[in-house]
């Protein structure tokens, strides 16, 4: 069990890896334009998948991850497979499936973007030895609902969040649920709030706890989340900054962004910078102030995955 005391650090046991992600690895296709009604002729192509972005991010930010995710034996899984590798990210964990490899196609926005997913390879991803190792010797492991949303790959979390239970591993969830993530006819939402008690952290953004629960005050939302069983619940608002809750008490943060680009991967650059800091030693209070000027320093740039500088070095930038 860890302690969410707001002034306290929280103890992990010493294991090998910081940080093991689980899920997604994907191209992202973003329009060169602002364009909501995908009028836009010109996309780049981006490396993608919320698992994958946080891995890259925290390892420039000062700590060690490893990513665990499926990708196809075609073009588009050798990119991102060699992406990795070109930023001395292990991907041992990575699996080459019979699949074509994932791709979400993204208009560039100054608010949440409307992705359209091109899914196959990414929900292929299988509960292994390799794996199983990689969880015993992690002292976080972080899931989206992209891996749960489908099967086999959902099995594969269950068995995760089994074995990190088993070993003390903290267990972090971003509940970004998505219908169109699910089969049709499945009930997505219900699938989420069956496994919100088995999780020590949640980041919901104000949209996701939206779609989970409908329309409430932020503390009324909050507390939903705490009553099926998360230990400490962020809920990131937007411009309006975040709130979070251990249970006893609510914090309110204000966004220490001044300037936005592109808001692709603000989300994984808030928890890497928040991550990070937890497994630096930083107070839950500082690590969440710390995640909030990651997530402001990456705003400024196009594309998921920015060049960050050392966590230290951000710390500094913005008088922390």
């Amino acid at each position: 069990m860890f302690n969410y005391n707001y002034n306290d650090k929280i103890k992990f046991e010493n294991k090998k890896n910081d940080i093991l992600t689980v899920g997604e690895l994907l191209v992202d296709m973003i329009s060169l334009d602002y364009d909501d009604n995908f009028e836009c002729n010109t996309y780049n192509k981006f490396f993608g998948g919320s698992p994958s972005n946080i891995a890259m991010n925290v390892k420039k930010l000062g700590i060690n991850s490893l990513v665990a995710s499926a990708v196809g034996k075609d073009g588009l899984g050798k990119f991102l497979i060699n992406h990795l590798k070109k930023r001395d990210i292990n991907t041992d964990c990575i699996q080459e499936v019979d699949y074509a490899t994932s791709m979400v196609l993204v208009t560039k926005s100054k608010a949440t973007p409307t992705p359209i997913f091109y899914r196959e390879a990414d929900y292929h991803l299988e509960y292994n030895d390799k794996l199983e190792e990689a969880v015993k010797n992690s002292k976080i492991v972080h899931f989206s609902c992209w891996p749960i949303s489908r099967i086999p790959s959902r099995n594969t979390i269950n068995k995760v969040i089994e074995e990190a239970k088993k070993n003390n591993v903290m267990i972090c969830f971003d509940p970004n649920y998505h219908p169109m993530l699910w089969e049709k006819g499945e009930n997505g939402v219900e699938y989420i709030k069956s496994i919100i008690k088995y999780v020590d952290i949640i980041k919901p953004s104000e949209d996701d706890a939206e779609r989970l629960f409908g329309s409430d005050t932020h503390e009324n939302q909050i507390k939903k989340f705490l009553n099926l069983g998360a230990k400490f619940v962020i809920m990131t608002l937007g411009k309006d900054g975040a709130i979070a809750s251990n249970g006893e008490e609510i914090i309110k943060f204000n966004t220490l962004a001044k300037e936005v680009v592109d808001t692709t991967g603000a989300g994984d650059a808030f928890w890497s910078g928040f991550y990070t800091a937890i497994i630096k030693g930083y107070t839950i209070k500082e690590a969440l102030n710390l995640g909030f000027a990651v997530s402001a320093y990456k705003l400024k740039y196009t594309g998921a995955v920015v060049n960050l500088p050392s966590l230290e070095e951000i710390k500094q930038i913005y008088n922390l």
